[in-house]
């Protein structure tokens, strides 16, 4: 299926968003992708609506996980919709959902879908593998 130059061009507004705000921390860059009645969907407490909770959750990553990079591991768009698979690796050196540091190296995957309107993004739904975070972490026990 060939995509249009619609999709094309979300794909790459979407891939300069995970550059920009999650792997460098430069909330201004990427505030500038979002649409002002941005909306966040995510399993992580945020504090604030919109844009506002967006940036708390790059700056509370940002400060628990030291050199924290999000690579692109897939990514498709259909419509206005892109949809990406990310994985995102760092060193647990900051407090983090209450748990305090641990020092430890984490690999944590997980799926966001976009949506976006109009050059920006209006939407983003996250779900990220929690759970296999927290076995790294410690927290909790590893299946046998």
């Amino acid at each position: 299926m060939t995509q249009t130059a619609t999709e094309k061009a979300n794909i790459a507004m979407v891939r300069k968003f995970f550059e920009v705000g999650p792997s460098k921390g430069d909330l201004t860059a990427a505030d500038a992708i979002l649409a002002p009645e941005f909306s966040l969907h995510t399993p992580l407490p945020t504090p604030g609506p919109g844009i506002e909770a967006m940036n708390n959750v790059i700056t509370t990553c940002r400060a628990a996980f030291h050199g924290l990079n999000v690579t692109i591991d897939d990514i498709m768009a259909d419509g206005d919709k892109v949809t990406a698979r990310f994985t995102a690796r760092g060193m647990h050196k900051g407090e983090f959902m209450g748990l305090p540091p641990t020092g430890k190296a984490i690999t944590m995957t997980g799926i966001e879908i976009f949506r976006v309107k109009e050059g920006k993004i209006t939407e983003l739904w996250g779900e990220a593998n929690l759970m296999g975070l927290m076995q790294q972490l410690g927290v909790l026990p590893v299946p046998a």
